[in-house]
């Protein structure tokens, strides 16, 4: 399920809990909160930057390839390939 985030509207008086932000937890298909749940001031849902981690070790590396029995393949010339490892 997808985490969302609202915050307080533009112009409107909210408490600390909806003007800081906060996060809810809701079904894609479900309406968006109107409410905090604090207050009972008016909230509206805000585009969020979604978190990917990334490693700093690169997946695509021959043992890691050779490990889960994969084969890196180099080009040789046109439309021909050599299997490494």
């Amino acid at each position: 399920m997808p985490t969302y985030v609202y915050r307080r509207k533009q112009d409107k008086n909210g408490c600390k809990h909806c003007i800081d932000g906060f996060e809810a937890i809701q079904l894609m298909r479900d309406a968006p909160i109107e409410k905090c749940p604090e207050c009972g001031g008016a909230v509206e849902r805000v585009i969020a930057p979604v978190n990917i981690v990334r490693s700093d070790k690169s997946v695509l590396t021959d043992k890691n390839l050779k490990r889960h029995g994969f084969h890196r393949l180099v080009k040789e010339e046109k439309g021909r390939y050599r299997k490494t490892t």
